[in-house]
């Protein structure tokens, strides 16, 4: 981890940020990853502070992170709407002439199924991220959730599209990664992306996808952490 001269410091910088926004009664979506973590931490400390509001977390490190710091819980089921989520990403097309300006990558942390859910039903969408998530074009692999019993059929069905499907692999542990819903994940290499709004569609229809990681056309604006303050990308 790097230290606070570098991208840990633009990291809390642009989750802070984000939590500023959040007001008081508002229903919060709480994404995943090291940036959301620091406005979840802020968000914890406003509510020790009087501010009234419930988190709706997308995965189990946001509800652990969420119950440490004092946030509310709800979910979807048990509420109205989302006021606004607050979520990181793993790539950021950065370039206002490009159609896919805004579009993201994500699912490092194979959260990204529930993640788009609470995103897609807020009113306001956040993204926090520091510099070296920004990119002129997606190229990183699009990690794509699948059923287990799918997962060789969905993977052929992938590479017909272009892509080189990974089983992604579990870390101190054997077999893959599983999930927060039971499902596995293939981390899918395209190269640089396009057209990511027409390669969402694709992968969408393919029979055994639960979810993928392209996030086109949901995210409002991108809070980017930098050493001097924060950069705020409107779409």
């Amino acid at each position: 981890m790097k230290t606070e001269g570098g991208s840990t410091a633009a990291k809390r910088r642009a989750g802070e940020r984000a939590a500023e926004a959040v007001e008081d009664g508002f229903v919060v979506g709480l994404g995943t990853g090291s940036t959301t973590a620091h406005a979840i931490r802020a968000i914890g400390r406003a509510v020790d502070d009087g501010l009234a509001v419930r988190g709706i977390p997308t995965s189990f490190q946001s509800r652990q992170l969420a119950l440490e710091v004092g946030i509310p819980l709800t979910d979807l089921d048990a509420v109205d709407g989302v006021d606004l989520a607050i979520d990181g990403a793993d790539q950021v097309v950065d370039d206002p002439d490009s159609r896919a300006h805004g579009a993201l990558i994500k699912g490092g942390g194979a959260a990204h199924a529930r993640e788009k859910l609470v995103d897609t039903a807020a009113e306001r969408f956040v993204v926090v991220a520091d510099p070296s998530k920004l990119t002129d074009r997606l190229e990183r692999p699009v990690p794509v959730e699948v059923l287990p019993d799918a997962h060789t059929v969905t993977a052929d069905r992938i590479e017909n599209l272009g892509g080189d499907p990974t089983l992604r692999d579990a870390e101190r542990k054997d077999g893959p990664v599983v999930t927060d819903n039971g499902n596995l994940v293939l981390d899918c290499a395209f190269g640089p992306i396009d057209d990511p709004d027409g390669l969402a569609a694709q992968l969408s229809r393919i029979p055994g996808v639960v979810e993928h990681g392209l996030f086109v056309g949901v995210a409002d604006a991108t809070y980017v952490g930098t050493d001097d303050g924060v950069e705020v990308r409107r779409y």
